[in-house]
């Protein structure tokens, strides 16, 4: 495997929201089992399958990234430790790795009274990106978006949503691209001709953890079973940064059409029923799902399955961000260019193809042997 150390072989991870529950999280997590202080739970990129496949080792990982955010990255470890994020003395013991990500970390924007234009705004963004690789004389830089959902842009926008600002600015910059959040990122016609053009492989987008992780398990065995579903209800009670941003109807309509998509395209029908996200504080990091299904079996029988699904989504979210940032790093390294459907996976609205999850793995396991392949 390759040596981390090495300078020429160094991968960076450029966070959006790079002082975020998610990015505090995977970079402490990173760190952790770079050192051996933990397994890789969660990270399905340290699976067997993936051994040989030519992805960077987490001790190659530089990380940097935006925000508009002031804390220092080990306060924020702190404060995550402390809410039962992060286990008691891991802050501690990858202090020296969280304060130098945090030395990398630029302010991002707009920020209010920013009075510069998107094109100022993506050059400066795209310096920072470019600066970071050179510095560090890094092979190639990933892009990651874990910042706060942003509502669908209106048609006749002016001007770009912040999360489209930040993808040109990495294409700019000559860096793939995975978008972690239901925001608009690439998903304009300019700038996926643009990705196209520079060369650029990229993926999202809006990151599945749990409620739509279940979903995409749950629904292909009603299809498969032949069980009609007549009904299919959500709530989300969830707090921390993400309760406050989806209180706002326009980041949670856009959150909630990727929960509806994967149902859509398994079942072949939109069922009744909705998903609805309430912001509860004292929940913190945590969250519960709740959904309730109705279904139609044998001679017209109605039946009734209800789950619960209770978790922390930063310590979800945290290895799958790491799996993409390596797997769409050696997908670079191996001059793959465009959208990534194999990673749907991950997704609950992916680039294409099934929105079963059991299908996506497969999809995952044999852009593995590509990968490996290409060596």
């Amino acid at each position: 495997m390759t040596n981390g150390n090495d300078r020429t072989t160094r991968t960076g991870v450029w966070f959006v929201g790079a002082r975020g529950s998610v990015a505090t999280t995977a970079v402490a997590g990173c760190a952790a089992i770079a050192a051996g202080l933990h397994p890789p739970n969660g990270m399905v990129t340290e699976t067997r399958p993936f051994a040989g496949s030519g992805l960077p080792p987490l001790s190659s990982l530089v990380f940097g990234g935006h925000d508009i955010a002031h804390g220092p990255l080990p306060k924020r470890a702190e404060a995550l430790a402390a809410g039962g994020v992060l286990p008691h003395g891991l802050t501690a013991a990858v202090r020296g790795e969280l304060a130098a990500a945090d030395a990398e970390i630029r302010p991002g924007g707009p920020q209010s009274g920013d009075a510069r234009t998107d094109e100022e705004l993506i050059a400066a963004f795209a310096s920072d990106m470019s600066d970071f690789r050179d510095r560090h004389g890094l092979a190639r830089v990933v892009v990651v978006n874990v910042s706060s959902t942003e509502p669908v842009p209106e048609p006749d926008a002016v001007r770009l949503p912040p999360s489209s600002i930040y993808a040109a600015a990495a294409l700019r910059a000559g860096c793939p691209f995975v978008n972690f959040t239901p925001s608009t990122g690439l998903r304009t016609a300019a700038l996926t001709d643009a990705a196209a053009a520079r060369g650029l492989p990229h993926a999202g987008r809006d990151g599945k953890t749990g409620q739509t992780l279940l979903r995409s398990v749950l629904a292909p065995m009603f299809v498969q079973r032949a069980l009609t579903v007549r009904a299919w209800s959500g709530t989300n009670l969830l707090g921390g940064g993400d309760g406050a941003a989806l209180a706002d109807p326009g980041a949670a309509a856009a959150k909630n059409a990727g929960k509806e998509r994967v149902l859509s395209d398994t079942l072949g029908i939109v069922p009744e029923g909705e998903v609805h996200i309430d912001d509860v504080p004292a929940l913190g990091e945590w969250k519960t799902a709740w959904d309730h299904i109705a279904f139609e079996g044998f001679l017209g029988s109605r039946m009734i399955l209800q789950t619960i699904w209770q978790g922390c989504d930063s310590a979800l979210a945290a290895p799958l961000v790491l799996d993409l940032a390596r797997l769409v790093a050696r997908a670079h390294e191996v001059g793959l260019a465009g959208p990534l459907p194999e990673l749907g996976f991950y997704f609950k609205d992916p680039d294409g193809g099934s929105a079963a999850l059991g299908e996506q793995f497969e999809a995952l396991l044999s852009f593995a042997d590509r990968l490996r392949e290409a060596r």
